[in-house]
């Protein structure tokens, strides 16, 4: 054997909503191990999201998991080189892929747009997602897209 099998990261669920989502999300926020400080960041921004949606009695955790499937690509371009060029293959993406890329581009959305604190950016571009609208549902279109116009190039596999 000459590679070591990859243990799974095991994400205990958040005390305040008991959900492993939030840990996950919470996690990919941190940065340089300040995890206090990305806690804070989150749960701030889950309360401007229930502040948002006071009239219409959503949770703001099921806005996130709404904005989160909204999000979520199926498929994804992957570069190939066959004899001397390269070609892009769509591959359908899994569960645990859809969950990671999603996350990734709303917290890089997130810090793009402008606005006072991160927390208020954050809950603006989950809102924006929860409607269908915003950075991140056209970088999901645009992928599609992509995958889309290579669709001939299908039967390449890894």
């Amino acid at each position: 054997m000459r590679k070591k099998k990859i243990k799974k990261k095991i994400y205990n669920p958040d005390i305040k909503y008991n959900s492993k989502l939030v840990t996950y999300f919470i996690n990919h926020i941190m940065k340089n191990g300040k995890k206090y400080l990305a806690y804070k960041i989150f749960y701030t921004t889950l309360n401007i999201i229930k502040k948002k949606f006071e009239n219409k009695k959503k949770l703001p955790l099921e806005i996130l998991k709404e904005s989160i499937k909204n999000i979520s690509p199926d498929v994804e371009v992957k570069s190939k080189k066959i004899g001397g060029t390269t070609y892009n293959i769509p591959v359908h993406v899994n569960e645990k892929k859809k969950k990671y890329l999603s996350i990734k581009w709303l917290i890089y959305f997130s810090k793009k747009r402008k606005g006072k604190n991160m927390s208020e950016k954050l809950a603006n571009e989950i809102i924006s997602a929860y409607r269908g609208i915003g950075e991140t549902i056209k970088k999901k279109n645009e992928l599609h897209k992509i995958a889309e116009s290579n669709k001939a190039f299908s039967h390449f596999k890894f």
